[in-house]
This record gives structure tokens, C-alpha cells and sequence, in this order.
């Protein structure tokens, strides 16, 4: 090697532009779709909501008529989809399905509370559960008053 300060000088800068300047790429931040574990995680999440709101006498009589495999499957998409999963919702919109109804403003936070119990016994994590809650939470005004 060139005893050379200048030679050391360089050399060494090619060091640290080869090895030292260099960071790993950041990590990407998971999706809340995987942080609440997937498709399987949903499912199991969402039958037990349904279940929950069959038994909750504050609501269970708006869901009298409607086929829980059919409400089972379209939220299960809906909150997949919306978590940032790979499921595409198929459904009507949320405005159009809700029209007429008159929901009361109660009768949806019973329904958010459901899906919270269902959250509490699948031990979601705060953070995710904050998160699912608020994306079901906008949906709101599509459904409340119509």
C-alpha cells in the first residue's frame, strides 16, 4: 500500500463509502391488516361480533331478517379490505344499504360495542383495536339516520 497520506486518506474514505455510509433499507411498517392477524384472525373476530349482536337486545331485532352467513362474509371483506388486507368488499355501500332504516345513533354504538367485545376476547391490542374501531367509526354517517 502507498504510505501516502493522501493514498491512506482516500482508501480509506472508499472504506466508508463501501461499507460505513450505507444503512439497511427501513423497515416497512406492517399494515393493521397483519397486525390484527390476517384473514383468520378477521373471521374469528367477526363471527363472534355476529354472534354478539344476535344476542345484544338492543339491536338483535334490526339483524331479524338478515342472513348472518351473508353479514358474516361482507364484514369480514369490508374490514379486510379496509385494514389494508388483499380482500376486495363486494357489497353494497354503506349509504344505500342503511337507507330507510332510521338507525339511531345508539343502535350503532351497541354495534361498535359488539365488535369490541369480540376484540376484548381475542385480546386485541390496544393500538389495532383503536384503529379498527375508528375505520368502522367513519362509516358513521353513512349509516346513522337514514
Amino acid at each position: 500500500m502507498n504510505d501516502h497520506p493522501l493514498a491512506r486518506l482516500a482508501c480509506m474514505a472508499s472504506l466508508l463509502m463501501a461499507f460505513g455510509c450505507t444503512s439497511p433499507p427501513p423497515a416497512a411498517t406492517p399494515s393493521l391488516y397483519e397486525r390484527l392477524g390476517g384473514r383468520p384472525a378477521i373471521t374469528a373476530l367477526v363471527n363472534d361480533a355476529v354472534r354478539n349482536i344476535a344476542t345484544d337486545p338492543r339491536i338483535n331485532q334490526r339483524f331479524a331478517k338478515t342472513n348472518p352467513h351473508h353479514l358474516q362474509s361482507n364484514l369480514i371483506d369490508l374490514l379486510c379490505e379496509r385494514s389494508g388486507g388483499p380482500c376486495v368488499y363486494k357489497g353494497r355501500n354503506m349509504a344505500d344499504v342503511h337507507d330507510g332504516m332510521q338507525i339511531r345513533d345508539d343502535e350503532f354504538d351497541a354495534l361498535i360495542d359488539d365488535i369490541a367485545k369480540a376484540m376484548d376476547k381475542h385480546n386485541v391490542p390496544a393500538a389495532e383495536r383503536r384503529e379498527s374501531l375508528a375505520i368502522l367509526g367513519q362509516m358513521r354517517g353513512a349509516i346513522v339516520g337514514h
